[in-house]
């Protein structure tokens, strides 16, 4: 660690953020509160994050003059989606602190380094291959059993890249349709829930976790999350745990969101990781003290961690696709906060906002489910 990792920006400072998604956009808005500028690098202009930013840079990830520039006219750099080159992370690196670091990066954008990383550190995780080519996916499902599922190593989200192989499942069909040269090949769990954890840490190592959320999914996408996750107490903090030693492990710097599966015998398997605000999180937005967007800002910029004291029961559901359209009704409950993303088309799978309903404490817990 040197001395810009532990360097503090207060307000006025201006945090530049590598992609123009959703994820930026409510990181902007908190930002705002606080009293920070963003300036939004990304190759597409005028996306959800740009709208709400002080500024944005125009260019592809890759273009170094640009990202020089960009480098010049920002403070401190973080990143909203972790396909973001870490090449990129490095050169802007050279320049000013960029959190979190391309250790978290790398490991979250290629799934065999996330596993092996993983493993390394003794967290559990379903068991897994290497798979690059047919014949070793062929030897990978003799080793593993069906069913499995085969997972492109890179690049792949809700379910795009992923091919389910059971006892009749040709190889060379399953290895063709996952549409990429390196996979992993992951045995099927047949597990109880899929729960999300997510955590901010400070460059110092001081860490702030919220409670874990029930996740519910629609043809691979996250439809619903569910706060408080309907599991012991005892798992929840072994949960927060998991999450603390992954976070201290990668030296991160930020926010960090770790998928998990809970299984019928309430163990834990870590799935995937993502060092960034996560669409699991979105809860914490009216859930919370502090929300996901604001903990992640107060992390980047050297800041204290702020309270992820739970004030209500959550249920956060997303709106994909034509299901935008129900926001006139959604204005009209009582208890429910709408976040719309400036998005103009609405397509199938496409993440339009969400909804984020709240219950007195303990209303979930009472047996009133969703």
């Amino acid at each position: 660690m040197n001395n810009s990792d532990l360097a503090s920006f207060g307000p006025g400072s201006v945090i530049g953020i590598l992609g123009g998604g959703q994820l930026g956009r409510m990181t902007a808005l908190a930002a705002a509160r606080l009293g920070y500028r963003c300036h939004i690098f990304a190759p597409e202009a005028g996306g959800p994050a740009a709208q709400v930013s002080d500024a944005e840079t125009v260019s592809g990830y890759d273009d170094q003059s640009a990202l020089a520039r960009f480098a010049d006219m920002i403070d401190v750099a973080t990143y909203e989606f972790e396909n973001v080159p870490v090449e990129s992370v490095d050169f802007l690196l050279e320049r000013i602190p960029v959190h979190p670091g391309p250790k978290a990066l790398a490991a979250a954008q290629d799934r065999l380094v996330e596993k092996n990383f993983l493993r390394s550190i003794d967290i559990p995780t379903a068991p897994f291959l290497e798979a690059n080519n047919a014949a070793a996916l062929g030897r990978a499902v003799a080793e593993l059993g069906p069913p499995a599922v085969l997972k492109t190593a890179r690049l792949g989200y809700d379910g795009k890249g992923q091919v389910l192989i059971d006892g009749g499942a040709k190889i060379e069909d399953a290895y063709n349709a996952m549409g990429a040269r390196r996979g992993v090949l992951e045995k099927w769990i047949d597990f109880k829930m899929e729960i999300s954890v997510i955590i901010a840490r400070r460059a110092d190592g001081t860490t702030a976790t919220f409670d874990p959320a029930e996740n519910r999914h629609r043809n691979h996408i996250l439809d619903t999350s569910i706060v408080p996750a309907r599991i012991p107490a005892t798992v929840a903090d072994k949960a927060k745990s998991m999450a603390a030693r992954i976070a201290e492990e990668l030296d991160l710097v930020g926010l960090l969101a770790v998928e998990m599966f809970v299984t019928k015998d309430d163990g834990l398997l870590v799935n995937e990781i993502a060092p960034r605000p996560h669409n699991s999180g979105h809860w914490t937005q009216d859930g919370c003290a502090t929300s996901q967007f604001e903990q992640f800002v107060r992390a980047v910029c050297g800041q204290p961690l702020g309270s992820t004291e739970r004030r209500f029961d959550t249920v956060m559901t997303n709106l994909i696709g034509e299901r935008v359209k129900s926001w006139p009704s959604v204005l009209q409950e009582t208890d429910a906060h709408l976040h719309l993303y400036g998005k103009s088309e609405a397509r199938d799978g496409r993440k339009m906002g969400h909804v984020n309903r709240v219950y007195p404490l303990g209303h979930l817990a009472d047996g009133n489910r969703v």
